[in-house]
């Protein structure tokens, strides 16, 4: 195993690199000639100067994205998928830079950014397994020949977050790839180096012009993607007020295929009968204190049965006491930084606000002393939460679960649904039959049932209400990266017409 001064080691060579944009299969440097900073969550000092692209840039991406699309929605799709397998396996190789990078660019440790870009060559291998599946179907409509066939839509843009760099920036270009589409990918522009780092790769295995990676500092590149004409398909996982943004400028540029996987609050709801032990556990776990919370899919709200939430609580608060927050280069740490001074800054307000509310804090609730330095905010458990406070309804997007405590004549699952989002929800108990009615009642699009947190190879992941609209990780995200056209063969003119 590598040590944090191997890692710190390897990340400085990393870092003695000039960095390039990604279009035409060649690397760019953008054409203004700017480049703007990129500062580290954990030294908070600039690590790169990163090419500061605009509207200019995604402009020629986008000629060349459209250039590229017809011969590489002609390549049969074994052939396609093949071209995936090979990228995952070229990714597999430097799996060890791209999650130093992450590291040390987006302050999460580097034990969870190897398991990212495992996640990102699965999802790869995912999908180019699923090629095949690329199919339509013959109709009995009539005496003629009635099909359907999956066509690309052309041009397809990705634009990815910050929480899992990697995983989202190469994890997320795989079914529009496979599907037959030049793919824009737009990185984060808070951690863009293993993104940019991939482009490097991707050139060598890609034809020119099927994948483009572009990042500049602000909105201008994302919004130039999203209303250039020849972008037919979008794909975008963040925030709330940015998906809905984007269905705007989608909407005010054509009609187009938007898919949103956007924020939760999600409600982790413990019964009676449940066992303290195992839902203290899946609390921590479905929080994703790993990335200080920083996921859309954290279950930051504890709706926890009075007759066992006592113990629950000491052992939550006992669990997240016990996390070692240190160097995201050292992989003995469990927990790492938030993204930026701005965002730490937002959290902690988060953090006043419910304090002013009533609410008390467990543990945590501050930076914590350990580390020398960092934006880190120590894992925090706030108790005394009431369900229509103002905690328990945004995301904090941060290490902060609330406690919720209800009774015998409370509706539980009114709690959960009792905000705007919907994206996941997890329900603990040994009563089957309470189980599939509170995941049947449940507003949600990814439901556990006594778990948390773990995705699944196949299974459609995705919310509902304003936690967005389509499904990933499954056969369902590869469909929506084509259109289905209907072909009708007459045959003849029917006997005795």
């Amino acid at each position: 195993m590598f040590t944090e001064a191997d890692n710190a080691s390897r990340a400085a060579e990393l870092l003695d690199h000039e960095w390039h944009l990604l279009a035409g299969g060649r690397l760019l440097r953008a054409r203004s000639g700017r480049t703007y900073p990129d500062v580290s969550p954990y030294t908070e000092k600039v690590i790169a100067e990163v090419p500061d692209a605009d509207s200019d840039d995604v402009a020629a991406a986008v000629r060349a994205a459209r250039d590229a699309a017809s011969g590489w929605g002609r390549t049969p799709a074994p052939q396609r998928a093949r071209i995936v397998e090979e990228l995952a396996g070229a990714i597999e190789q430097r799996a060890r830079d791209f999650a130093v990078l992450d590291a040390v660019d987006g302050g999460a440790p580097i034990s969870e950014m190897i398991g990212d870009v495992a996640a990102a060559v699965a999802s790869l291998r995912l999908f180019a397994g699923l090629g095949l599946e690329l199919k339509g179907a013959t109709i009995p409509a009539s005496e003629n020949l009635h099909f359907t066939v999956r066509e690309p839509f052309g041009v397809a843009a990705r634009i990815v977050p910050f929480n899992h760099p990697f995983m989202f920036a190469a994890g997320k270009i795989a079914a529009p790839l496979v599907a037959g589409n030049a793919t824009v990918l737009k990185p984060p522009e808070a951690a863009p180096l293993s993104a940019l780092l991939l482009g490097e790769v991707a050139r060598e295995i890609l034809p020119p012009g099927v994948l483009s990676i572009l990042v500049g500092d602000g909105p201008a590149v994302p919004r130039a993607i999203v209303r250039d004409p020849a972008v037919r398909r979008i794909g975008f996982i963040g925030s709330e007020p940015t998906g809905r943004a984007i269905q705007r400028d989608a909407a005010d540029a054509g009609v187009k295929a938007v898919t949103l996987e956007l924020g939760g609050k999600n409600a982790l709801i413990a019964l009676p009968d449940a066992d303290p032990g195992e839902v203290a556990r899946g609390a921590v776990e479905g929080m994703n204190f790993t990335w200080s919370g920083q996921s859309c899919g954290s279950t930051s709200r504890l709706l926890v049965h009075e007759s066992i939430a006592d113990e629950v609580v000491a052992q939550v608060v006992g669990l997240v006491e016990a996390r070692r927050m240190g160097s995201p280069l050292d992989p003995r740490s469990e927990q790492g930084t938030v993204i930026s001074r701005q965002h730490y800054d937002k959290v902690m307000g988060h953090l006043e606000t419910a304090r002013d509310e009533g609410a008390e804090v467990l543990t945590g609730g501050a930076r914590p002393d350990d580390p020398g330095t960092g934006l880190f905010i120590a894992p925090t458990v706030l108790g005394n939460v009431a369900a229509d406070s103002r905690i328990a309804r945004v995301e904090v997007f941060g290490p902060v679960l609330s406690v919720i405590r209800w009774g015998d004549g409370d509706d539980v699952v009114a709690m959960a649904n009792a905000v705007s989002y919907g994206l996941t929800a997890s329900v603990w108990t040994d009563d089957l039959r309470t189980a599939h009615r509170m995941a049947a009642e449940l507003e949600a699009g990814y439901v556990w049932i006594n778990g948390s947190a773990r995705h699944f190879p196949g299974v459609p992941f995705g919310g509902v209400k304003n936690s967005g609209i389509g499904r990933e990780e499954s056969l369902e995200e590869l469909l929506s990266y084509t259109t289905l056209k209907a072909v009708n063969v007459v045959l003849g003119s029917p006997k005795g017409a």
